[in-house]
């Protein structure tokens, strides 16, 4: 079954498309051939700025988990057993009122949004008549071309490489910004238990692993429509840019704490 005939997603890109379409007509007097591309970053502005309030919450839920880092090391090392441990910790997670899966929501809230630029890029026809947007381009680049698709497919071009993999080098550099800027310094890991139970899953390495899943993005990028790349690179700019304002506001950013501390000592 083709997921874009499922109603809900069918009525989304109806009207993401009419977004679109409109605001690439409003803007290709001033723009040229590049009003869809603009229009497409500028409704990724659009929807993060919507977003802010999950930004926010996001921001709260670090706090929450800075506050109670000093409690989760204490349950580390007065409870030896991981059934034990991870009791103790989601009853104190609910105690604090915090979540330690908080921060997938700013993800989650986006998946739509990817969701439909990227049906929009696919399907030859939307609500029964001829996608437009399959013929415009971006720095002579067709939206609907993905990087991937064309090396393998033989069409590459130099143009396209040069575009693609800038989109990739902009959004592997955001993201590590983000990682040295954003995320606090990881505590020394607990000993690992001796004798974990079978079926007992170890989340010891969790963290350390989800902090690399967001070069996934990089990846997505090469694979997915220009027009999706396009998405990826801006929503993955605003959200470090958005992150800094809000840690500075909140005092969340790590190593602005760090500086703090230096100064007063």
């Amino acid at each position: 079954m083709n997921m874009y005939e499922f109603l809900p997603i069918k009525l989304l890109i109806r009207g993401a498309y009419w977004l679109v379409t409109t605001l690439s007509d409003l803007l290709e007097p001033l723009t040229g051939a590049q009003s869809a591309a603009v229009a497409i970053i500028l409704l990724t502005i659009a929807v993060r700025a919507l977003l802010i309030p999950v930004g926010r919450s996001q921001v709260k839920a670090t706090l929450a988990r800075q506050r109670i880092a000093p409690k989760l090391a204490e349950l580390q090392r007065k409870y030896k057993n991981p059934e034990v441990l991870q009791r103790k910790t989601m009853e104190l997670y609910q105690a604090e009122k915090a979540s330690p899966f908080a921060g997938c929501l700013p993800v989650l809230a986006q998946m739509p949004v990817l969701m439909a630029v990227y049906g929009l890029f696919i399907l030859p026809e939307i609500d029964g008549h001829p996608n437009e947007l399959l013929s415009k381009s971006f720095l002579g680049v067709r939206l609907d071309a993905s990087l991937t698709g064309s090396l393998f497919g033989g069409t590459i071009t130099l143009t396209h490489a040069t575009v693609g993999i800038i989109i990739m080098v902009l959004i592997g550099i955001v993201t590590q910004v983000s990682r040295k800027l954003l995320t606090p310094p990881a505590p020394e890991p607990a000993p690992k238990p001796q004798n974990m139970p079978a079926g007992m899953p170890d989340l010891s390495g969790m963290t350390r692993m989800m902090s690399f899943v967001p070069f996934m993005t990089v990846i997505i990028a090469a694979i997915v429509p220009l027009a999706a790349a396009l998405y990826l690179a801006t929503t993955t700019t605003w959200t470090l840019c958005e992150r800094l304002v809000l840690g500075k506001i909140y005092g969340t950013l790590p190593h602005a704490k760090q500086n703090e501390g230096q100064a007063e000592e």
